[in-house]
């Protein structure tokens, strides 16, 4: 009795424990600045406090239309002493219109090269998107062609809101494209699929932001998902998805969701997820 009375005492702690959640440094890989949100509640002093608290110190600024990201972009001063660092993309958006009709609209080809010669004032534009393709086949729209075209020539990145039959056609007019996958598939396709995508193509990067099945109830990894990101640690970005107002009102929450699950991975793994995989793509330093 004394043996297991002992037993238990020492392996009561050890049942309690949990791993630390991740305290590195975080790149936002998918985050909009929309004319809702600096029109409205959140001026620029508002959103760079919200990534500074959260130790948030890169970023993907994608926006509709593209003067939040430009706002971003100017903010030298306000961004440097946040500590972060803006990588730009060119949205293809002009008003919520665009999001579905843009794989055809030449207008949006024009924009897309006007805003590249234009750059920012914190650089050149460094990928295309966000863009929506609901359906998959639109993925061989023309303008859709030439701009996977035009990103593969300029080594621009691509964030595409797509299935992963948009992926295999994406990528079929432009091999070379560096694509990161938002959500790596918001429909939810298998741990299966996505890894297969992954292997067929090397430079694939999957985003994580409201992917399905990645966390269980209690926050934690699910056991497939956390396989794959130890299989494949150099492939996978977080971001924040602020697509709405409410999403910057969960900015903070959002942020401690990541910091908890990366903290059950290793740390070189974590460390890979939270900032390196983002900072190697644009080559931050």
């Amino acid at each position: 009795m004394r043996l297991i009375a002992w037993l238990l005492a020492a392996l009561l702690p050890m049942a309690g424990a949990s791993a630390a959640d991740y305290a590195g440094p975080l790149f936002d890989a998918h985050l909009h600045y929309n004319e809702e949100a600096y029109q409205g509640p959140y001026p620029l002093p508002d959103v760079l406090a919200r990534m500074q608290r959260n130790g948030v110190q890169a970023i993907i600024a994608n926006s509709r239309p593209n003067d939040g990201t430009k706002a971003l972009a100017e903010a030298r001063e306000q961004t440097r002493a946040a500590g972060v660092t803006v990588v730009p993309f060119i949205r293809l958006y002009r008003s919520r219109a665009d999001y579905t009709n843009w794989f055809r609209d030449e207008s949006i080809y024009a924009l897309v090269q006007q805003e590249y010669a234009r750059g920012t004032a914190a650089g050149p534009y460094r990928g295309l998107g966000e863009f929506h393709l609901y359906d998959s086949a639109n993925a061989n729209g023309a303008v859709a062609k030439k701009l996977m075209q035009f990103a593969q020539k300029k080594g621009l990145a691509v964030l595409a809101h797509v299935d992963d039959v948009a992926v295999d056609l994406l990528l079929g007019h432009a091999p070379k494209a560096r694509l990161i996958w938002a959500h790596t598939g918001i429909s939810g396709p298998p741990v299966a699929r996505v890894q297969a995508l992954l292997e067929k193509y090397p430079q694939l990067m999957g985003e994580l932001s409201y992917r399905p099945g990645l966390t269980c109830g209690d926050g934690a990894l699910c056991p497939d998902w956390r396989t794959l990101l130890l299989k494949y640690p150099d492939r996978f970005l977080i971001g924040s998805d602020t697509w709405v107002n409410q999403r910057w009102d969960a900015y903070d929450g959002l942020m401690r969701g990541y910091r908890r699950w990366l903290g059950e991975l290793p740390p070189d793994v974590a460390r890979r997820i939270a900032w390196d995989n983002g900072a190697g793509l644009f080559q931050l330093p």
